[in-house]
């Protein structure tokens, strides 16, 4: 009876070494920045325009805006079993993205005119992720993961119009120990946003306003490489 207690600690204290063991390298909380390069498309599938109760169907079209792209990062891995670990974190990217040009054709209001063009300029800008990580440890100093998160962004339509979109992102990356708990990380990342609607009106003569109304979506993608801290 005299040695059950300490036969017991004694498998205690294996166990317990056993499971620091197995720790990976990437257990725990980190913190990172990359930069990288970024396309944005915005869509819009319904748009019209309203001259004095007067309501023309109006058809938008967009081009895609090519820029940097820069995001900080922090989260927490978490060892789920040999090998594998599950993390969470949230991203923030403050720059905001190149001006992409938007279009709008309708109809003209008077007979044997050519129809009206308008054109716009449309930014992406304050976006954020906030995601879930499944990842796999590669020999001992790398880290395979993927990325499914809740994003939002801003965007700026007409220079006057402010959305504000919600969707979800998908990412997939790489992270390789070089120094102590510093890494280095590369990762692709796509996020698409839902609709969302706006109009504003505005006078174009005495007596008479116009008001443009449209829903309006956005996608986009990234490609970053960074360095990262492991705590």
């Amino acid at each position: 009876m005299n040695l059950v207690k300490p036969m017991l600690l004694a498998s205690l204290l294996v166990t317990s070494s056993a499971v620091t063991a197995q720790a990976s390298k990437f257990q725990g909380g980190f913190g990172q920045f990359g930069i990288g390069y970024e396309s944005v498309s915005p869509t819009s599938p319904t748009g019209s325009l309203t001259v004095n109760r007067l309501t023309l169907n109006a058809n938008p079209s967009f081009s895609s805006s090519n820029s940097f792209a820069g995001t900080l990062a922090v989260g927490w891995y978490q060892d789920v079993a040999k090998g594998f670990l599950l993390g969470v974190g949230v991203e923030y990217s403050p720059f905001e993205g190149e001006k992409s040009s938007q279009t709008v054709r309708s109809s003209s209001l008077a007979p044997n005119q050519n129809n009206i063009t308008n054109s716009y300029k449309w930014q992406k800008k304050n976006s954020y992720n906030i995601f879930i990580s499944p990842a796999m440890t590669v020999g001992t100093d790398g880290l395979a993961y993927a990325k499914i998160g809740y994003t939002g962004a801003q965007a700026k339509q007409y220079d006057t119009l402010t959305y504000n979109f919600t969707g979800y992102s998908l990412g997939l990356g790489y992270k390789q120990v070089f120094s102590g708990g510093w890494y280095g990380f590369a990762e692709a990342n796509y996020s698409s946003y839902g609709n969302q609607t706006k109009s504003a009106t505005n006078p174009i003569s005495p007596g008479r306003t116009l008001t443009a109304s449209g829903t309006n979506s956005l996608t986009s993608y990234n490609v970053l490489v960074g360095v990262g801290y492991k705590f």
